[in-house]
C-alpha cells in the first residue's frame, strides 16, 4: 500500500484522492485554503463518490508532514507545479505526479526539474491519463496492423461550461487559470489531451517526435481574461509524419476523436461515444469494419492512470506512456504553438537545446 500526499483539494485533487483509496492507498489530501478542503470534505467529495471517505487526512500544506511519501501528486494550477514539484522532489519519493499541463508556455523552470529529476531516485510523471486508458490503448493495439502509415489526426473539442458546472465556486474563466492562456490555460493547455495522444500515437507508429509545429490560434483577450478559445495545430515529426490537431474550449456538444490513417485502411477512437463508452473502430485491407467499445466511468481514467504509475514501481512495465520526458514534449508543442501563432512562421522544435524558449527556432 503506497502512502500518498496530494497538494491541491480542487477536482483533479479530489479525483486522485479517491483513485488512491479505490487502490487501498493512504492519503493526506492537503491545500493552502481551509476553505478548499471544507468543500472537498462537505461538498466535492460526498457529492461525486456518495459519501465521505474519513480515510483521508486533509492538512493544510504547511501543517503537512515532509518525506513520508512514496508519491506526491501536485494538482494545483499549471504555473505553480513547477516550484511545488521542485520542493516535492526534496522529500524523496518514489514517484511524483504532477497534473496537466506541466507548467505555463514560458517553460520557466521545465528544464531545472528534468535535471533535478535525472538526478534523483524518483520517477516523474504527468497526468495525461488518456493514454494510459484501454480505449488509447487498443487504438495504439490496433494501428500495428496498418501499413505506410499516412497521417494521424486528433480532435478535443469541447465547451468548458462542464468545467464550471463541476466548481460552481468559478463564476468562469476570469476566476481560475483557465482564462489565461499563458498561466496553462485556454485550448492549447486544458485540453493539451489531444497534443499528448497524437504524440502517444506517433511514438507508437515509431514515427518520432513532432519537431514542426505550424498553428493558428484564436484569443479571447479582454481586461478579465486572455486565453485562446481555438488551436488549430499542424505537425512534422522526424521520420516525416504530418497530422494535425483542434483543440477547442467552444464546441458543443464535444468531440474527442482520433484517426490513425494507413495505405491498407484506418483506426478511429471516439471518447465518449456514448455516456460511459468509448469506442475504436478500425478496417483494415478489404475486411468488414472491426468495433471495440471500453465501458468506464469519470473514476476509472485516474484508477488507470495510478496502476500505469504502479507498475512502473513495481517492475511490471519499463517505461510509461506518461513519463515525465512525454509530458515535457507536449510542453515544447504548446509553447511553439503560441510562438507560431505570434510570429505567423513555422516553428522548428531543437530537444538537443532542451526544454527551453531557445529550442524554438523560427523556420
Amino acid at each position: 500500500m503506497y502512502n500518498v500526499k496530494i497538494i491541491g483539494a480542487g477536482s483533479i485533487g479530489n479525483h486522485l484522492a479517491h483513485a488512491s483509496r479505490s487502490l487501498g492507498w493512504h492519503v493526506t489530501l492537503c491545500d493552502v485554503d481551509q476553505a478548499a478542503l471544507d468543500r472537498t470534505q462537505f461538498q466535492i467529495y460526498p457529492t461525486r463518490y456518495g459519501s465521505w471517505d474519513e480515510a483521508i487526512t486533509l492538512m493544510l500544506v504547511d501543517d503537512a508532514p515532509r518525506g513520508a511519501f512514496d508519491l506526491i501528486i501536485v494538482g494545483t494550477p499549471p504555473d505553480s507545479h513547477l516550484p511545488l514539484a521542485l520542493e516535492a522532489l526534496k522529500e524523496n519519493p518514489k514517484a511524483l505526479l504532477i497534473e496537466k499541463p506541466l507548467c505555463s508556455p514560458s517553460l520557466d523552470g521545465a528544464e531545472t526539474l528534468k535535471t533535478r529529476v535525472s538526478e534523483s531516485n524518483t520517477l516523474a510523471f504527468v497526468g495525461y491519463d488518456h493514454v494510459v486508458g484501454k480505449a488509447a490503448q487498443e487504438t495504439s493495439l490496433a494501428s500495428k496492423q496498418l501499413q505506410s502509415i499516412e497521417t494521424i489526426d486528433v480532435e478535443f473539442r469541447e465547451h468548458w461550461g462542464g468545467i464550471f458546472a463541476a466548481h460552481p465556486w468559478l463564476k468562469g474563466p476570469q476566476d481560475t487559470y483557465l482564462g489565461f492562456w499563458n498561466r496553462g490555460g485556454g485550448a492549447s493547455g486544458e485540453h493539451s489531451h489531444a497534443i499528448n495522444l497524437w504524440q502517444f500515437f506517433a511514438t507508437q507508429l515509431e514515427k518520432g517526435r513532432i519537431i514542426e509545429v505550424s498553428a493558428t490560434l484564436e484569443y479571447v483577450k479582454t481586461e478579465d481574461v486572455d486565453y485562446d478559445k481555438l488551436c488549430l495545430l499542424h505537425f512534422k515529426t522526424e521520420a516525416g509524419l504530418i497530422g494535425r490537431v483542434v483543440q477547442d474550449v467552444i464546441t458543443s456538444p464535444a468531440r474527442k476523436w482520433a484517426r490513425i490513417q494507413g495505405a491498407n485502411g484506418y483506426v478511429e477512437l471516439t471518447i465518449g461515444h456514448e455516456p460511459g463508452i468509448d469506442r475504436v473502430n478500425w478496417k483494415i485491407n478489404q475486411d468488414d469494419v472491426q468495433s471495440r467499445t471500453i465501458h468506464k466511468t469519470r473514476p476509472d481514467d485516474f484508477i488507470w492512470e495510478l496502476q500505469n504509475i504502479d507498475s512502473v514501481l513495481s517492475g511490471k512495465e519499463n517505461t510509461s506512456a506518461i513519463s515525465l520526458e512525454r509530458g515535457l514534449e507536449t510542453m515544447m508543442v504548446v509553447s511553439a504553438a503560441h510562438l507560431s501563432e505570434s510570429k505567423k512562421r513555422t516553428v522548428r522544435i531543437n530537444y538537443e537545446k532542451g526544454y527551453i524558449p531557445q529550442a524554438l527556432e523560427l523556420l
